[in-house]
C-alpha cells in the first residue's frame, strides 16, 4: 500500500515537472472558481437582508403569541378555543427532558452543536438549485423557529433567497439566545396537528394532561408531528402514528437519550388518547358556526385579545344528538333497514388509508345532519353538521340546501288553519295533473301510489298526503303559501310552482327546524341562536345578541297544528318509529323526497324542537324506499329518549280557552246526528267562529250503514235524500 502512494506521489511530480504550464492553469481556474463561489455566496448573504428583507429578532425578547378566544357552554364548561393558532405557552424548566430530547432526536440532532444553520443541509440546497432540482429541507430548529415566528418575512416559498434569509435570521437568533431560550420559544411555537401549536396544548388535546406528565410514547408521538402533523394525526391515523412513534422512539434509544429496555416498553406500549370533550375537541360544527358569527362581528380581535364567548350548546345533548345520529346512519349502512347501495363510511376512511380529506360537500358516504333548540329562545342546544368534521368542515345543518319533502306541508296547513279552515275541512286525494311552463303535464304521486278521495284535513296530514296538500295549497294559492313560509323563518328562494306545496324549494334545514318552533311555542317562532354573551380578558361584555322571535300563528291556531301533528306521532307515518317508543306528548312531521334523496324527521315535545336529515352530499336515492319515518326518525328517538331520560317528561301543551270542540262525521266534516255510524264519528277542535253548524245530511234513517274502508257511509242505491246539495251544504269541501 505505501509502496503504491510512493509510485502515485513519483507520477504526480512527473506529470508537474512535464507540463508546467497545464498544471498552473488548472490550479489558478480552481481558485478562481473557489473565490468566485465565496464571493457569490458572501454577497449573497450580505445583501439577502439588504432594505428590511429581515426581521429583527430583537421582538423575540418580549414574544408572546396571540391570545385565543374561548368558548363555554351554557353551563359554564369549557368547549374549545378560538384563534389562529391555539396554543398554551410552558416554561422550558416545566417541558421534561424526553420531550426535548424527542425533538431534538427527530428534528436537529445537532441543535446543541450548530450556530443556527446546517452548513452541510445548506450546501446541500444550493446544490440542488444549481442543478435545476427541487430543493431540500435540512432546516435546524433555529431555522423553523425563524421560519414560524417570522412568516410575513420567511415565507415556505421553496428558493435560495427564502433558505438564505431563514438562515441568517437563525444565525441571528443564535447569537441573541441560548439554546434553552430558543428550544423553549420552539416548543411553544411549533404546529402539531389538529389545531394545535405547541406542545402544551397539543398535549392536552391528544392525551388529556399536561406536557409535564408524558411518557416517553407520548412525547415520541408528539415529535413525530413536525414532518407531516395531517399525515400523522394520531386521531385520524393511529397505526401509521403508531409507527411512526416507535422511529422516534428508536431514534432515542440510538441517541441515548432513553435505554433499551425504556425504549422496546414504549414501542409496546398502546397509543391512548383522550376523549374529545376532554381534549377540547367537541361539537366541531357548532364551534365553526359561531366562530363565523364571531369573526363577522369582531374581525382580528377574536383572535388575539383573548375573548370569552358564553354560547347556548349543551353538551349532554349534543353528545346525545351525536351518538343519535351516527348509529342510526352506522344503522342505515350496516343493513339493518334493506340492502344499502353506497360505499360506507368505514369503507371510505380505509380506502383512503390517510389521503387527503374529501373536504367540501363532496363526500361519498351517507350524510346527516341533527339540531335541537328551545322554542320559546330559539337557543340551539346540539348541532351536528356531519359526520366527520376533519374529513369535511361543510356543515350540512346551516350551509346545504336540501328539499324538505313533507316536512314543509305543516306549513301549508298553518296556512289552511290561519284562513279559517279547521282540522275536518275535507280536502281531495283524487289524481290531478298540471300543466307546466314548458307545455307538459305534471302528474304527482303518493308515496304508496295509491289515491284515497276525500278525507278531513287532519287525516291528509298525519297520513302525508301529497295530493291533497298539492289541492289545499293550490286553493290558498302558492303565493300565499310562500309569505307563511316567511313568517316561519324560511329564506331561500321558492318559487311559486304546484310543486312547492309538498317540499320541492330547498332550504337550509336549520330554518326548517326552527319553523317547527312557531308550533311548539304555541305561535312565536323563535330564530336559531348560538352565542349568550362575549366578554374581554376582564370580564366586560363586549356583545349580548338579542334573541328575535315573531308572532307566526294564535295561540290557538298553533294549538291546532300541534294536535294535528300529535296525529303524525299516534297513528300516522311516525307511529312506528317515534309514538311506539317515546311516550310523552310530541308532534312532529315525516319527510321523503319523491326520488328518495333526502330524509327527514321533525319533532317536538313543548320544551325542544329536535331535527334530523340524512342523505347523500350528492343528491341520490339512499336506498329502495326510504322513508323519512323509518330511516330519520328513528335518531330523533334515540335523542329524545336519552334527553328526557335526565330531566324528567315534559308536560303537554294546554288547550287554549278559545277551542271548542264539536262530534262530527269525518266524511263531510258536518255536526253529527243520530244515524251517523259510530266509525265515522270523532270528537274535532275548532277555533271558535270555525265550527261547522249545519248537521250532516249524508246520514239518515234510510241511509247509516258502516263506512267503507275509505271513510265513505253511502251505499250504493240508496234513495236520494233531500237537502241542499254536498258542496253547498259542507262550507269545508273543496271544490272538485
Amino acid at each position: 500500500m505505501a509502496q503504491r502512494r510512493r509510485r502515485a506521489a513519483a507520477g504526480r511530480a512527473t506529470f508537474t515537472k512535464r507540463h508546467p504550464k497545464l498544471v498552473r492553469s488548472l490550479l489558478l481556474g480552481t481558485v478562481f472558481t473557489v473565490a468566485a463561489v465565496l464571493g457569490g455566496a458572501y454577497g449573497a448573504w450580505s445583501l439577502v437582508c439588504r432594505g428590511g428583507g429581515c426581521p429583527a429578532v430583537s421582538v423575540l425578547d418580549d414574544y408572546t403569541p396571540r391570545q385565543t378566544s374561548k368558548l363555554y357552554a351554557a353551563d359554564g364548561r369549557f368547549i374549545s378555543e378560538l384563534g389562529l393558532e391555539r396554543r398554551t405557552l410552558v416554561g422550558i424548566e416545566d417541558i421534561p427532558a424526553v420531550v426535548r430530547g424527542a425533538f431534538v432526536i427527530t428534528e436537529d440532532r445537532r441543535f446543541y452543536s450548530h450556530a443556527g444553520v446546517d452548513f452541510i443541509g445548506l450546501a446541500g440546497a444550493v446544490k440542488d438549485r444549481l442543478a435545476g432540482d427541487r430543493l431540500r429541507g435540512a432546516s435546524t430548529i433555529t431555522q423553523q423557529l425563524a421560519r414560524n415566528v417570522f412568516p410575513e418575512r420567511i415565507s415556505r416559498e421553496r428558493s435560495l433567497v427564502r433558505k438564505l434569509r431563514e438562515a441568517k435570521v437563525a444565525r441571528q437568533i443564535e447569537e441573541r439566545y441560548g439554546k434553552d431560550k430558543i428550544l423553549e420559544l420552539y416548543l411553544n411555537q411549533i404546529s402539531l396537528g389538529n389545531g394545535a401549536f405547541g406542545v402544551e396544548t397539543a398535549s392536552q388535546r391528544y392525551f388529556g394532561k399536561s406536557v409535564r406528565d408524558l411518557n416517553i410514547a407520548e412525547a415520541a408521538t408528539l415529535a413525530a408531528l413536525p414532518k407531516a402533523p395531517e399525515r400523522y394525526n394520531p386521531r385520524r391515523y393511529p397505526d401509521r402514528a403508531i409507527q411512526r412513534r416507535n422511529t422516534v422512539i428508536e431514534l432515542m434509544r440510538r441517541g441515548a437519550i432513553v435505554s433499551d429496555a425504556d425504549a422496546s416498553l414504549a414501542k409496546a406500549y398502546p397509543l391512548r388518547l383522550a376523549p374529545r370533550a376532554e381534549a377540547g375537541d367537541v361539537a366541531p360544527y357548532f364551534v365553526e358556526w359561531v366562530r363565523q358569527q364571531l369573526d363577522a362581528h369582531f374581525g382580528r380581535r377574536l383572535y388575539e385579545q383573548g375573548l370569552k364567548v358564553y354560547t347556548t350548546i349543551d353538551l349532554d345533548m349534543q353528545s346525545a344528538a351525536e351518538r343519535a345520529l351516527e348509529g342510526q346512519l352506522k344503522a342505515i349502512e350496516g343493513g339493518k333497514y334493506g340492502k344499502y347501495p353506497h360505499p360506507t363510511y368505514e369503507q371510505y376512511t380505509a380506502g383512503r388509508a390517510g389521503g387527503e380529506p374529501a373536504g367540501g360537500a363532496n363526500t361519498p358516504y351517507l350524510q346527516g345532519a341533527f339540531v335541537a333548540m328551545e322554542p320559546r329562545t330559539g337557543a340551539v342546544r346540539a348541532l351536528v353538521g356531519g359526520r366527520d368534521f376533519d374529513d369535511s368542515k361543510f356543515n350540512r345543518a346551516t350551509q346545504a340546501l336540501r328539499q324538505p319533502g313533507s316536512t314543509f306541508k305543516p306549513i301549508v296547513y298553518a296556512d289552511a288553519v290561519r284562513n279559517g279552515r279547521p282540522p275536518s275541512f275535507i280536502v281531495d286525494d283524487s289524481p290531478i295533473s298540471l300543466p307546466q311552463d314548458n307545455g307538459s303535464l305534471w302528474t304527482p304521486q303518493n308515496y304508496d301510489g295509491q289515491f284515497q278521495g276525500t278525507m278531513p284535513m287532519r287525516r291528509a296530514l298525519y297520513q302525508s298526503r301529497n295530493l291533497a296538500t298539492i289541492r289545499l295549497g293550490q286553493s290558498l294559492g302558492e303565493r300565499d303559501v310562500i309569505a307563511m313560509a316567511r313568517r316561519f323563518g324560511i329564506s331561500t328562494p321558492i318559487p311559486a310552482y304546484p310543486s312547492i306545496h309538498i317540499g320541492a324549494a330547498d332550504v337550509y334545514p336549520i330554518e326548517m327546524i326552527a319553523a317547527y318552533t312557531a308550533f311548539a311555542s304555541l305561535g312565536t317562532r323563535a330564530a336559531p341562536y348560538a352565542i349568550v354573551r362575549v366578554e374581554n380578558a376582564g370580564g366586560e361584555v363586549l356583545w349580548q345578541p338579542a334573541p328575535s322571535r315573531t308572532a307566526t300563528l294564535s295561540p290557538e291556531e298553533a294549538w291546532l297544528m300541534v294536535d294535528m301533528m300529535k296525529d303524525v306521532v299516534r297513528r300516522g307515518t311516525a307511529a312506528g318509529s317515534v309514538g311506539a317508543q317515546f311516550a310523552a306528548p310530541a308532534g312532529g312531521k315525516t319527510g321523503t323526497t319523491n326520488d328518495g334523496a333526502d330524509v327527514w324527521y321533525i319533532g317536538y315535545t313543548s320544551e325542544l324542537v329536535a331535527g334530523v336529515w340524512m342523505g347523500m352530499d350528492r343528491p341520490r336515492k339512499i336506498k329502495a324506499n326510504a322513508q323519512g319515518g323509518v330511516l330519520a326518525a328513528p335518531a330523533w328517538t334515540t335523542f329524545m329518549r336519552e334527553v328526557y331520560r335526565r330531566r324528567g317528561a315534559p308536560g303537554d301543551w294546554r288547550r287554549p280557552d278559545n277551542i271548542i270542540v264539536r262530534t262530527v262525521d269525518r266524511t263531510n266534516g258536518l255536526v253529527e246526528n243520530a244515524y251517523c255510524p259510530r266509525d265515522v264519528v270523532d270528537t274535532e277542535y275548532y277555533v271558535a267562529g270555525t265550527e261547522p253548524l249545519e248537521s250532516c245530511q249524508d246520514h239518515n234513517e234510510y241511509n247509516s250503514f258502516p263506512a267503507d274502508s275509505l271513510g265513505n257511509a253511502a251505499v250504493p242505491g240508496a234513495p236520494p235524500q233531500p237537502g241542499l246539495p254536498r258542496d253547498t251544504a259542507n262550507p269545508f269541501r273543496l271544490p272538485p
